[in-house]
């Protein structure tokens, strides 16, 4: 009886041990499997209205309409003059393949102009109400291709493009803040056509199925205050 104790003792242990070592095997991989909860994902709005801001010059955003996020979505903080929407984006719109896409610490300040607030944006507002509403990153992509086909969902304008030019922003846990730069939407589109992530191109760009779109992303020299992008090496 003692013998068939150690034995089933033993056995558990094993089986323990290899439960933990896939448990970790997984969260190395997926170091965000679900979303977390909402409250990691929130900011005070008085933080949220001056982080957006830092999206674009000052000579962009002082007048330009701020959005922030609760618990029902974006809703706007401050009325704008200009055309131009800031925003503090989630980490939801990445690819929904993107290992990030949960990632509770993602704030990526974005201004759009007044083209991508009336024809990208509203691709930003869908996914988050999605989020919201508890569906899956499967249920997302399945909501979102009804959307278009519905034709809920407008094409991108020609002459859409935004500013990331914050200091503050956290895009991910590889790139931080990345570098500043500006943003061109299109249809989807070959990006060769473009010059696009070729060897020394100063554009790098990439497609998204999910929102149907191809984003050009054009590294400048400058943050959004006027300081020196101190990792640039050869951006305009």
């Amino acid at each position: 009886m003692k013998q068939l104790q150690t034995r089933t003792w033993r056995l558990a242990s094993i089986a323990l041990l290899a439960a933990a070592i896939q448990s970790h095997a997984q969260s190395v991989s997926a170091p965000y499997p679900k979303m977390a909860a909402m409250e990691a994902y929130l900011m005070a709005p008085d933080a949220e209205i001056a982080l957006a801001r830092t999206a674009a010059p000052d000579s962009v955003s002082k007048d330009a309409e701020v959005w922030v996020l609760d618990r029902h979505g974006y809703r706007t903080a401050v009325k704008g003059r200009n055309g131009f929407i800031c925003v503090v984006q989630r980490s939801w719109s990445a690819g929904v393949d993107d290992p990030g896409f949960w990632n509770p610490k993602a704030r990526a300040p974005i201004c759009y102009n007044p083209p991508a607030a009336r024809s990208f944006l509203p691709r930003v507002v869908k996914r988050t109400d999605l989020v919201l509403a508890g569906k899956s990153k499967e249920q997302l992509s399945g909501e979102m291709n009804a959307a278009f086909a519905a034709n809920k969902i407008p094409p991108i304008e020609t002459g859409s493009m935004s500013y990331m030019l914050s200091k503050q922003g956290y895009l991910n846990d590889q790139a931080g803040h990345w570098h500043p730069h500006v943003m061109i939407y299109a249809s989807e589109t070959d990006m060769a056509g473009w010059g696009a992530n070729l060897p020394g191109s100063p554009v790098f760009g990439d497609s998204d199925r999910t929102d149907r779109v191809t984003v050009f992303m054009i590294p400048v020299h400058k943050w959004s205050d006027g300081s020196t992008d101190a990792s640039d090496s050869g951006s305009h």
